[in-house]
């Protein structure tokens, strides 16, 4: 796999931050470019037509796009602008849509919500920065149901029950995290710099996203969603995922650069009966604190046609970490193309039993997860804990297909270690060091139906006591082409 596809241009990185420090970044127009005019003759009756036409095309273009500073804003980065950036999207709104351009400055603002048909661009010349105030954030309660309705209501961008809505533009929205402490209990203190809940045809490319104080973008029980092109820097402390793909149906996210103090691209399935379905996140160079590519670690409405493929992960806890143990079926997530550099465990599915319910529903029972496919993995400088599948006692994990994989871990594990009995855990937390060292140093599979290991190395930078490979309570193991190592049963 060639690293162009999934490494974004670092010239291209730099010149986006750059925006932030107040440098602008023009385009350029040069002499030299090729003359593409229509070279064909044009009838002089003809000719009068497509200049009247040509002229009308220009007027509905312009006629489409609003500028925040004809309702007031000063963009001088003092001035707080909220009022005229609402008032810009509320006239584009009330004419049919458009394009709500924010250019040459630094907007100051406060919430601002999205309707139908609007598209918000932050140009190249353009920083749209939260305002530091909590105060400016009013708070805005999602209609869904779902499992924190009641604790997240803050945000910089809003938009719900609307439609062919976006944001665009090669500058930058900047959430001034650090200007909300992290407190205990304190929900309402730290907006989101995100959120679109159950919006149809949802469009988000080219910006650079800058320091969220929580959840960066939440994307809630929406349909048809396009993500691309999207730099995430977002990793001054906890709390911090990069995107949140919630119980949507239909998304779509590619080449897409994220660097997140918690989980970058994660899935999850907080509305109750609604799962988590038809998303492909393709092309991303991923780095989380907890996990890079993550299902769960909700899980009340399950998952299903997840693929992830063509990515890079590193400097991550967890690499692909999938999740479900809030009840939910997890099933046929297909997993390819994924080179994982300074992961310490690239590899960790789970089926538990934490059990929390959506608020006024009952408590989810055990859910279920099968067909899962990995498939060409490389991982290098993976730590010594080990990758892990594992379901429960009469739960089992169904139909799980490793195959083409490549993982170099640490090794260095003792004796001692590959005598650990592993306990259950049955509603812990989830992650890939929730069992400790592993006593396998390599995969550790139990309470599993229908494993297929083909074409699979495990290997260890330095001597470890312990197997590559431990299954416990594995019914239809099957092995292919195990290079150099073998199994403990």
């Amino acid at each position: 796999m060639r690293d162009s596809i999934m490494l974004k241009s670092l010239n291209s990185r730099w010149v986006r931050e750059q925006k932030v420090k107040g440098v602008p970044c023009a385009g350029e127009v040069r002499a030299d470019m090729p003359d593409t005019r229509m070279r064909c003759p044009i009838r002089p009756a003809l000719l009068g037509l497509a200049a009247a036409l040509l002229l009308a095309d220009f007027a509905c273009a312009e006629a489409r796009v609003w500028n925040p500073r004809d309702y007031g804003a000063k963009a001088d980065g003092v001035t707080l602008d909220t009022q005229a950036i609402q008032a810009a999207v509320d006239a584009c709104a009330q004419a049919g849509g458009g394009s709500v351009n924010l250019s040459g400055g630094v907007f100051l603002s406060g919430t601002v919500v999205l309707k139908s048909g609007v598209t918000l661009s932050v140009t190249n010349s353009a920083v749209l920065r939260g305002s530091a105030d909590i105060k400016e954030y009013p708070s805005l309660t999602p209609g869904v149901d779902y499992l924190y309705r009641a604790r997240f209501t803050k945000y910089l961008i809003y938009a719900e029950r609307q439609e062919n809505v976006g944001l665009t533009g090669d500058g930058v929205i900047d959430g001034q995290g650090v200007m909300f402490p992290a407190k205990k209990g304190d929900d309402g203190g730290r907006p989101y710099i995100l959120r679109f809940s159950e919006c149809k045809r949802v469009r988000v490319s080219g910006l650079l996203f800058l320091n969220s104080a929580r959840w960066l973008s939440h994307y809630l029980a929406c349909e048809d969603v396009e993500i691309e092109r999207v730099t995430i820097r977002s990793r001054e402390r906890e709390n911090r995922d990069g995107m949140d793909i919630d119980s949507c149906d239909g998304v779509r996210i590619r080449d897409c650069d994220v660097y997140s103090g918690d989980d970058a691209i994660v899935l999850k399935s907080t509305v109750a009966g609604r799962p988590c379905r038809n998303v492909t996140v393709t092309g991303c160079r991923l780095s989380g604190s907890p996990a890079a590519l993550k299902l769960g670690t909700e899980s009340q409405g399950g998952f299903e046609d997840i693929r992830f493929a063509d990515c890079f992960l590193y400097d991550s806890r967890d690499g692909i970490a999938i999740e479900t143990v809030d009840g939910g079926v997890c099933q046929r997530v297909a997993v390819s193309n994924i080179v994982l550099r300074n992961v310490e465990n690239p590899l960790f599915i789970r089926l538990g039993n934490r059990g929390n319910p959506v608020p006024g529903h009952p408590v989810p029972g055990v859910g279920a997860m099968r067909d899962i496919t990995v498939s060409n993995l490389r991982a290098e400088g993976a730590g010594r804990t080990g990758c892990s599948v594992t379901g429960l006692p009469g739960h089992r994990v169904e139909r799980v297909t490793l195959r083409d994989i490549r993982i170099r871990f640490a090794g260095g594990g003792t004796a001692e270690e590959a005598a650990r009995k592993i306990p259950e855990k049955e509603k812990a937390y989830p992650s890939g060091s929730m069992y400790g060292t592993l006593p396998a140093y390599g995969l550790f599979i139990r309470h599993a139906d229908g494993v297929m290991l083909d074409n699979v190395e495990l290997s260890v930078s330095e001597p470890d006591a312990r197997p590559a490979l431990l299954v416990d309570d594995v019914r239809g193991l099957e092995t292919k082409m195990l290079p150099g190592w073998p199994a403990k049963k």
